[in-house]
Parts: C-alpha cells; sequence; structure tokens
C-alpha cells in the first residue's frame, strides 16, 4: 500500500491536498431497503393516492460505496448490518455495483426500512419514514482492525450517531485508522436525526475527522448560522475540509475558516432526489483517492449529483 500527502486524524498534513492514494476505500455505514412512492401533489388524507412504487437497494453509507465504486474508485468495501430476510439480495446487489460488502448479521432486528415518498412535482422533493431496524445496530464487536488492511480512506456514513451502539463504534474506528494514518471522512447524514442527538454531541464525537460533507441545513444547524456560506467556514475551524452540499446550488469548499471555492451544480431535470447527497459523497471520494484537489473532487460530485436525481432510487447504474 503506497500513499502520498496523505493526511492523519492526528494533525500533520490535514487540510492539504491529499494527493493519489493506491489502496482500498472502506465505508461503514446504514444498509436498507427503500420503498419508494412515487406521487404527485399532496398526500389524499383518509384515502387512496395513486403513487408508482418500487423497492430498491439502499442506505446512506451503502449508496456512497457503491457511486464511489461507479466513479472509478479501484476497490471499494462495505461494513454494514442487515437482518437475515435481506442479506442474500443486499449482498448480490452490492457486488453486482462492484462494491465487496462485509454484511453482519443482526439474530434480532430486521434490515432497516425507509419509506420514501417523493413529489413529482418539479422539485421530486421527498419525505422519509425510517425503521432503523438493524442499520443503526453495528457495535464495536463488529469492527475489527483488520478491516483496515489495505485501506487508505475510511468513510463514515453519519447515521452511526444516531443509536447507542454506533456511537460507542465511531470513536473505536477513528482510533484504529489514526494509528494507521488512514485519513478519514463523515458525512452528517439527517438533519432531522441531528436535531435529536443535539450538535455539542455530534460534534464532540466527529473530533479527529478529517473531511466533513454537510448539506446546507446540516451546515446551518452544526453552526446556529442562517447562511451557508458562513457554516460551512465556521465548521472548516473545526474540521481541517468541510465540502458542503447545496443541491440545486452546487458545492462549497471550506478551509481554515473561509470558503476557498464555489462549484456550480449541474443542470438536471429531477426525478427522484433519493441518495443525491450520497452520490455527490461517493463522487467526491472517488475523485479524492485519484490525487484531483478538493474543488475538481467536489465537480465530480456535483455531476455524479445530477445524474442521481434523474434516476429513481438511489443507487448509480450497475456496471455492464
Amino acid at each position: 500500500m503506497t500513499a502520498t500527502g496523505t493526511g492523519t486524524g492526528s494533525g500533520g498534513s490535514r487540510g492539504e491536498p491529499f494527493g493519489a492514494l493506491d489502496g482500498a476505500l472502506l465505508v461503514v455505514g446504514d444498509v436498507v431497503t427503500d420503498v419508494i412512492a412515487r406521487h404527485r401533489g399532496p398526500l389524499a388524507s383518509g384515502t387512496d393516492t395513486a403513487a408508482a412504487v418500487r423497492t430498491l437497494p439502499g442506505g446512506a453509507g451503502a449508496n456512497v460505496a457503491c457511486w464511489a465504486a461507479y466513479q472509478g474508485c479501484d476497490e471499494v468495501r462495505l461494513l454494514g448490518r442487515v437482518g437475515a430476510e435481506a442479506v442474500e439480495w443486499h449482498e448480490r446487489e452490492l457486488i453486482a455495483s462492484g462494491v465487496r460488502p462485509r454484511l453482519v448479521v443482526d439474530p434480532q432486528a430486521p434490515t432497516g426500512t425507509v419509506i420514501c415518498l417523493v413529489d413529482t412535482g418539479a422539485a421530486a422533493e421527498r419525505t422519509f419514514l425510517t425503521d432503523s431496524g438493524a442499520s443503526l445496530r453495528l457495535d464495536p464487536g463488529d469492527w475489527s482492525d483488520a478491516l483496515l488492511d489495505g485501506v487508505v480512506w475510511l468513510h463514515l456514513s453519519g447515521y452511526l450517531l444516531f443509536s447507542e451502539q454506533g456511537r460507542a463504534l465511531v470513536p473505536v474506528t477513528l482510533a484504529s485508522a489514526r494509528a494507521r494514518g488512514v485519513p478519514v471522512s463523515l458525512d452528517p447524514a439527517s438533519a432531522g436525526f441531528l436535531v435529536e442527538l443535539g450538535v455539542d454531541r455530534f460534534l464532540a464525537l466527529a473530533e479527529g475527522v478529517d473531511v466533513l460533507l454537510p448539506s446546507r441545513d446540516e451546515a446551518c444547524l452544526l453552526t446556529g448560522l442562517p447562511d451557508a456560506q458562513d457554516a460551512a467556514a465556521k465548521l472548516s475551524r473545526q474540521v481541517p475540509l468541510v465540502v458542503a452540499k447545496q443541491g440545486a446550488d452546487g458545492a462549497l469548499v471550506a478551509r481554515s475558516g473561509a470558503v476557498s471555492a464555489r462549484v456550480p451544480a449541474v443542470p438536471a431535470t429531477p426525478t427522484d432526489t433519493t441518495g443525491a447527497g450520497d452520490a455527490f459523497t461517493g463522487a467526491f471520494l472517488a475523485a479524492l483517492l485519484s490525487g484531483v484537489g478538493a474543488e475538481a473532487a467536489a465537480r465530480e460530485g456535483c455531476r455524479a449529483g445530477a445524474r442521481a436525481v434523474e434516476r429513481v432510487g438511489g443507487r448509480p447504474p450497475k456496471p455492464a
């Protein structure tokens, strides 16, 4: 395993360009089953609303891994937890997308399920009904330092922070990564769950992370600032590199307390915005590991996000 200009979780070159990294990306996060119901206009209370319904593999962590593989990352691995009833299906889907899964089978909980209600109006915005199931039950017992063998980057899904088991796991993974000099990125994942967790708890758990990838709402929530640029700049005083995803407004790249780049969005006609942020993150990480700078990587993220919103579901097309 070789790495040029890598950051570490304990200082040194943190915040500087990472250079090309020769090795695997390990994603630790959620694997769930998405039930996507696409409807037009308001839901009709107390009666039927016509919808097109599909059941697809999903989960923020799994989606990021699939998009990273799709964007050309040499090797992508995924650690997640599922129920026995769906483990074979999820493994097949991940392998077909070029990801090497390590799925822990939960002895009690079923696979997490998310019902995505997508209004097919102009913005294709979605509302989630989430039963996390086994997905948030990853714990320190599921971790082994050997999981980092051959790994040059660790990415954590923020959903890990929204359960007691996950909060116990995160510092274990960060300590392992720091010991090996493996950079770590984190996606906060959910503004709604962040409110429940608390900003101070989140920032304490994220200490030592090299790259933070919040959405606009998450960045503003984490800082208490209404302006996304100010929020990204403030967060970059705590995390060396902040890349704030702005949806149709593109992305912001911030370092050392200042926004260093504003990356425009790629025009798209939205069909389903489920997983667009995951697509951005996966493509961004794949580009970053190839050796490009953060601004160029964010451009790749915006391209992937645009492609994602034109598809139903949170995953990229499967390779031929």
